[in-house]
């Protein structure tokens, strides 16, 4: 079976679900770049406020996709994203933050975790790792944004921990998926996160391939990895397959179209 499939919903808007969430009934989508307003170079589903598009396009966006995955886009929460591992548990009374206005997203914070039904919690993303969690358990649910930064601070694993610390949670309950973001075959990274790997994994070399100076980074596996290591399943891991970069006509990619692009959005409520 597909970890991860595309989808057209309403309004013309492809996204991407991950058939082991939608089997518990979990609302969660990965936006795409097709069914937008947003001109060139957002063209056409930016869900990014920070990224000089206009306001106005990027609230239509926002709730357009919202409307495809059949969550309340007035009840959004999202988050000042820094390439941090800040993670903040989110409740009723946050609902609506920074849905239409960036100085209101929760500041200084790239994991979102939340035991509230119908609060959905989005992240922006282009080319950084969308990370989503289900707890069926416990009935909890968080995102986490892991750019290379965040990997290496084991921002996926701290936002389960953070769900057990605060809801009991228990990692083998866990059902997570790690979303469209750059493959190992696109990532070039160079000696400094390297360095930053060595100290942090064991099995560091396992994540790279040497490229003459340069090194080739599997993101994907980074963040497989650090689940595993706090007793998240195997079998309950699905990772997308889908490198950003390889594909800037269904996502944005940041390194690929130099900067100058859109975000796409996972969202997750329960």
């Amino acid at each position: 079976m597909d970890q991860f499939v595309l989808r057209r919903g309403k309004n013309n808007i492809w996204y991407g679900i991950f058939p082991s969430f939608a089997r518990l009934g979990i609302k969660h989508g990965v936006s795409t770049r097709l069914g937008g307003v947003s001109g060139t170079p957002f063209a056409s589903l930016n869900l990014g406020l920070h990224t000089g598009d206009k306001a106005e396009d990027v609230v239509v966006n926002r709730q357009r996709f919202c409307e495809a995955v059949d969550v309340d886009y007035t009840k959004v929460v999202t988050a000042e994203q820094v390439h941090g591992d800040e993670i903040r548990i989110v409740g009723l009374n946050e609902a609506g933050r920074g849905m239409k206005s960036y100085v209101q997203a929760l500041p200084g914070t790239d994991g979102l975790i939340t035991n509230c039904k119908g609060l959905p919690l989005l992240l922006l993303f282009a080319d950084c790792v969308p990370v989503l969690i289900a707890d069926p358990v416990r009935g909890v649910v968080g995102i986490s944004h892991a750019g290379w930064k965040g990997t290496m601070a084991k921002i996926a694993a701290k936002t389960v921990t953070a769900m057990q610390a605060n809801f009991g949670t228990n990692p083998s309950d866990c059902v997570v998926a790690i979303g469209p973001s750059i493959g190992s075959c696109c990532y070039q990274v160079d000696e400094t996160v390297v360095n930053k790997l060595q100290s942090g994994f064991r099995e560091w070399q396992r994540f790279v391939t040497s490229q003459q100076d340069k090194w080739l980074l599997d993101l994907w596996e980074v963040n497989r990895q650090q689940l595993l290591d706090i007793g998240v399943r195997q079998e309950q891991i699905s990772i997308s397959g889908v490198c950003t970069a390889c594909n800037t006509d269904v996502f944005f990619s940041y390194r690929q179209e130099g900067g100058q692009t859109g975000r796409i959005g996972a969202i997750i409520t329960l």
